[in-house]
């Protein structure tokens, strides 16, 4: 069978009737309520969080929201989060933490909105924050890049014990348009720049970037949602039944130094 490029793979990820986050949601979670606002400035659409079951266990659920719709899709910015969804999230997580509930993250988006009015508002700050944050939680985080990933809008709730993608999810600091743009000048040649960016989950997995890939059926998620979302489910029992065994010190300390070591170089002898 011949080998998906890392053209193809963006262009799955980008399917719009891939499974969105309020797919894992109903499929597999029960009991979800859903919290709203930041309780510093207004509601933010784009994130969607709220308290769930997963498998009987309390658990907290964030992570961003397109839309189906163009309505709604306007309505959630596209999936693109201002600084009020990152302090939503935020708030969340801290409260994750005061009743020790695991937390799991769906990321789906192109980046955090880069409107000028959301860096009037603190959108650098938020980011930053929940990355400091999310870096000490002692309780099980688990990430999963359910489609695109990109830029520090995605990696604001990536800071996880156990990073997982999908097989034809793509993660990483930009999309390939603004690599191309930057680099040649031209978001034609996105495409090139797909296969130069080591953006796919086999490339990250080796690389140590995330710590596992789920399979997708042929052709992407969209082609048999819920076999998609059954796999989804395996491996969010299976690294949760494993970091369940932890204590909250050791999972803060491991996640801190799985992050701080991430990308060093071997030093020369």
């Amino acid at each position: 069978m011949r080998e998906v490029t890392a053209a193809e793979r963006v262009a799955i990820a980008r399917h719009p009737q891939r499974p969105n986050i309020t797919d894992y949601i109903d499929a597999l979670f029960t009991d979800f309520f859903e919290q709203r606002g930041d309780r510093a400035c207004r509601e933010d659409a784009a994130i969607l969080g709220g308290v769930a079951l997963f498998h009987g266990r309390p658990v907290t659920v964030i992570g961003p929201r397109k839309g189906k719709a163009l309505e709604e899709n306007l309505r959630c910015n596209f999936g693109m989060p201002g600084p009020e969804g990152y302090r939503k999230a935020l708030r969340l997580m801290r409260q994750a933490e005061k009743f020790h509930r695991p937390i799991f993250t769906f990321i789906d988006t192109s980046g955090a909105y880069p409107g000028l009015e959301a860096e009037e508002r603190g959108q650098g700050e938020a980011i930053a924050r929940n990355l400091f944050e999310m870096s000490r939680l002692t309780v099980p985080v688990i990430a999963v890049v359910t489609g695109e990933g990109n830029s520090g809008g995605a990696l604001a709730l990536a800071v996880a014990d156990r990073v997982l993608m999908l097989e034809n999810a793509v993660y990483a600091i930009l999309s390939p348009e603004g690599f191309a743009s930057i680099l040649w000048k031209d978001a034609q040649r996105s495409g090139e720049a797909a296969g130069l960016m080591k953006l796919t989950a086999p490339e990250l997995l080796a690389l140590g970037v995330i710590d596992d890939i789920i399979p997708e059926p042929d052709g992407g998620a969209h082609t048999a949602p819920a076999q998609a979302i059954r796999e989804v489910d395996r491996a969010l029992r299976r690294h949760l039944a494993a970091l369940s065994r932890e204590s909250g010190a050791a999972l803060a300390n491991q996640r801190y130094q799985k992050f701080r070591h991430m990308g060093a170089g071997k030093e020369e002898p």
